[in-house]
């Protein structure tokens, strides 16, 4: 090989050389740029915040979603709308009753605010709704008001998450589009999620917009078909009620005493009259029950009445164990069970009232 040739094949080494150098700097450049662009820019705009609210569903990370989601503001805000006109419609209640219930809410809006928010992520952590437990002040109806009734308004446990849609930029806050569907009705609906940034530069979603909106949305559709399905079963109940007035005076009738002790007759007709008669009236009214097809939108009063007849059949079954084996433990479980089957049955009387004074509301333009 000549010295030329020698030459030629060093110089387009060196170009090579060259060019690959050049190359990787500019890929060492981009990726520099690009973990700056993420680190610094990405990572505080809402798009960005908006995938991590999506990541925070589907890892049931509740502290990831805190961190884009203000939640004490979100809650606060949608408790307004939740309650703002509870009471406007209904003209049982008197000015000052009206009055004097809507300032209950505003004394009570940090518990059941504060539920809300413990509800919603134990939501996300486990992928479950759950209800207040053990001394927790909201459950059951320490309170005043039936967190369970409350919760269920909120139409957060049957909204589904469909997709994003546009995000809009309005200065200092963002608007993004959120499309559900109420899982009842099966009727969609754009929520209007509102971000702003907070003090480290990330955003958080701190209301939804037309919350109000979607409430008076669904709100009507449920109502129209949970007063179809009481309509559709009014004479089945009507019909039982009488029976078990009938059941209830014999049962204080056989267990009238002078002592207060009942003896070993009385304990076997009590027996018999509950296991012979009560409980299979409540079944039957039950089977009657779900022989009538439930509309969409009252699924939850069908659920309610089904869950009474179940709590209140277990009831009468430890009674009766309490009875044959004069057993406190087995008259204490029922009594617990006879107190959750109450509190089931005045949800489902709220249910009906509501209803009743849904009527009386105007239609929405």
């Amino acid at each position: 090989m000549d010295d030329y040739t020698w030459q030629k094949m060093l110089r387009q080494r060196r170009v090579r050389q060259r060019r690959r150098l050049y190359l990787l700097i500019l890929l060492l450049a981009a990726c520099i740029g690009t973990a700056i662009w993420y680190g610094f820019f990405y990572t505080r705009t809402p798009e960005y915040a908006l995938k991590q609210l999506s990541l925070a569903l589907d890892q049931h990370d509740s502290a990831r979603f805190q961190k884009y989601v203000n939640v004490e503001v979100l809650s606060s805000r949608a408790y307004d709308d939740l309650t703002v006109d509870l009471f406007a419609y209904d003209s049982t209640l008197t000015a000052d009753t009206k009055a004097m219930f809507e300032k209950f809410y505003i004394l009570i809006k940090p518990q059941l605010t504060k539920g809300l928010e413990q509800s919603v992520l134990g939501r996300i952590d486990s992928g479950s709704w759950s209800l207040p437990e053990g001394t927790d002040i909201l459950k059951g109806r320490q309170l005043g008001i039936d967190f369970e009734r409350f919760l269920e308004r909120s139409q957060l446990r049957n909204t589904s998450f469909v997709s994003l849609g546009n995000v809009e930029h309005n200065g200092t806050t963002v608007t993004a589009e959120l499309k559900v569907r109420e899982d009842y009705t099966q009727t969609p609906f754009t929520l209007q999620l509102v971000l702003e940034q907070s003090k480290d530069g990330h955003w958080q979603v701190v209301y939804i917009k037309n919350y109000r909106q979607y409430l008076d949305t669904i709100a009507p559709l449920q109502n129209s078909d949970i007063a179809s399905y009481i309509d559709n079963t009014e004479s089945i109940v009507e019909a039982y009620n009488y029976d078990f007035i009938a059941y209830r005076q014999r049962f204080r009738e056989l267990s009238a005493t002078a002592n207060g002790r009942l003896n070993e007759q009385q304990r076997s007709r009590l027996a018999k009259l509950l296991e012979n008669e009560v409980i299979p009236a409540l079944k039957k009214r039950q089977q009657r029950l779900d022989e009538i097809d439930v509309p969409a939108g009252a699924q939850y009063l069908a659920r309610q009445r089904q869950q009474s007849t179940e709590t209140t059949i277990k009831a009468w079954q430890h009674f009766i164990k309490g009875l044959r084996e004069n057993s406190q433990a087995e008259f204490s479980t029922a009594e617990t069970l006879h107190k959750q089957e109450l509190a089931i049955d005045l949800r489902i009387q709220d249910i009906i009232h509501h209803t009743a004074i849904s009527k009386n509301i105007p239609n929405l333009p």
